[in-house]
């Protein structure tokens, strides 16, 4: 979720609904792209120069064409940009992986009358009567809906998260076309397998895009976090609630990512509840919000509190997955190989298939991926220069193609969550002791 710095001051783009519309937003990006590498073509050879297919494709005006039409698509489009920005960084070439960052920190808000028509289908002809007050301005954007402020008829402050058009029906045909345009375009890398990852897009936006059962999770942790006060979750309201409308309590609370200049000691407590969470979720629910997008978490300087937000990216894991991961830690605490190997076959990595040298490589991965867990004593987020040592080690991936695989699905989604926690606590500069928070949770393996 995308949060609007001045909510009058936003931009509108109305959201193609048809399959047709889509469509045809998917070959206006590839029409342009295909327009800006004759433009480059053109100019290269203007200046003396052989142009390489790859350079005309990976200009900034190209890319940044396709993050402006998948911006404006939202929906399946928009959210298959951000899981490759994000799932894919270190694998992709540098100019690909900068613009598609881009989504996720880029959405438009939809106009009044698709605004009006959503609101219809919910609550009907007279809508306004379901509220004392409802405001029209969004206070946050992002792939599938936008959020607005109101008040029930009881004078409570809510939210509502309003899906946009089309969304849910766009699902597999806009994954499907956008898969059509990166093939056709050459964008990504040739050795890339991502059938796997698109699938799983489908899958995330048909969860996500039910807001019935995002409200189901978000009642969920309400209950189960009621009684710990470090936590604030909102109040779910079914009795406003639809399938492409969620309404909630609405939470006072500041960017998290904005409390940088806190006490350290107050910095390194929100890092180690955040992280408690986590493995709360992980290893105690077997539930957890894996969308690690910082706008989902609020902070209450006040009361010290952390607001958590959006369970639209909520997943559930076995418990057989839960353990197999315990003996993933515990073999990278341990700093034992074979057992970094044998836990990763486990998990659905198929290591031992492959080679010495790629065998060598995942183990390397592990070992830097976790390092947070195996360090015994306070772990310096901020020095560890983990995401930069994780991205010169992935491009030594491009050596193994063949064996080079989209992770396991459950893996996918944890380690974005993981990534997420470990990139806030970088930037709030936290140092945590996570092997002592860790610790209790995997001693035993069930």
């Amino acid at each position: 979720m995308y949060l609007m710095d001045n909510p009058n001051d936003k931009r509108q783009k109305a959201i193609p609904k048809t399959r047709l519309g889509r469509l045809s937003r998917v070959a206006r990006i590839a029409g342009g792209v295909a327009g800006g590498m004759l433009a480059e073509g053109a100019r290269q050879l203007a200046d003396g120069n052989r142009p390489k297919m790859s350079d005309m494709i990976l200009t900034p005006g190209n890319a940044g064409r396709v993050a402006k039409q998948l911006s404006a698509m939202r929906g399946a489009a928009m959210k298959v940009g951000q899981l490759l920005s994000m799932e894919t960084d270190g694998l992709l070439p540098e100019e690909l992986s900068n613009i598609l960052a881009q989504l996720r920190d880029n959405a438009y808000s939809m106009p009044s009358d698709q605004l009006e028509q959503m609101l219809l289908a919910t609550y009907g002809e007279n809508w306004r009567d379901s509220f004392n007050n409802f405001d029209p301005n969004p206070i946050a954007a992002a792939s599938i809906g936008q959020v607005h402020r109101a008040t029930t008829l009881d004078a409570e402050d809510i939210v509502l998260k309003i899906q946009y058009p089309g969304v849910s029906e766009s699902i597999d045909s806009d994954v499907d076309n956008i898969a059509w345009l990166l093939k056709i375009s050459n964008l990504l890398p040739k050795h890339m397998d991502i059938t796997a990852l698109l699938a799983d897009a489908k899958q995330q936006l048909r969860e996500e895009a039910d807001y019935l059962a995002e409200g189901v999770h978000l009642a969920t942790f309400y209950q189960t976090l009621i009684d710990d006060e470090r936590y604030v979750v909102p109040w779910y309201y079914d009795d406003l609630s639809s399938e492409t409308i969620l309404a909630m309590e609405y939470v006072e609370g500041d960017p998290i990512e904005a409390q940088v200049n806190l006490a350290q000691q107050q910095r390194d407590e929100l890092m180690c509840n955040l992280f408690e969470l986590v493995f709360r979720e992980l290893f105690e629910l077997r539930l957890m919000q894996t969308d690690p997008n910082f706008a989902n978490y609020r902070y209450q300087t006040d009361s010290g509190q952390l607001v958590l937000l959006d369970f639209g990216a909520t997943r559930s894991f076995k418990a057989e997955f839960v353990v197999d991961y315990k003996r993933l830690i515990r073999a990278v605490i341990a700093h034992d190989d074979d057992a970094v190997v044998d836990a990763a076959d486990r998990l659905g990595y198929a290591a031992s298939d492959a080679s010495e040298q790629y065998r060598r490589f995942l183990v390397d991965i592990f070992y830097i991926a976790l390092e947070p867990f195996a360090f015994d004593g306070e772990f310096d987020f901020a020095s560890s220069q983990l995401s930069e040592r994780l991205s010169e080690l992935s491009d030594e991936a491009y050596g193994f193609k063949e064996f080079w695989q989209t992770p396991p699905t459950d893996i996918l989604y944890l380690h974005r969550k993981l990534g997420g926690t470990f990139l806030l606590a970088t930037k709030m500069r936290a140092k945590v002791n996570c092997h002592q928070l860790v610790s209790p949770w995997i001693t035993r393996l069930r």
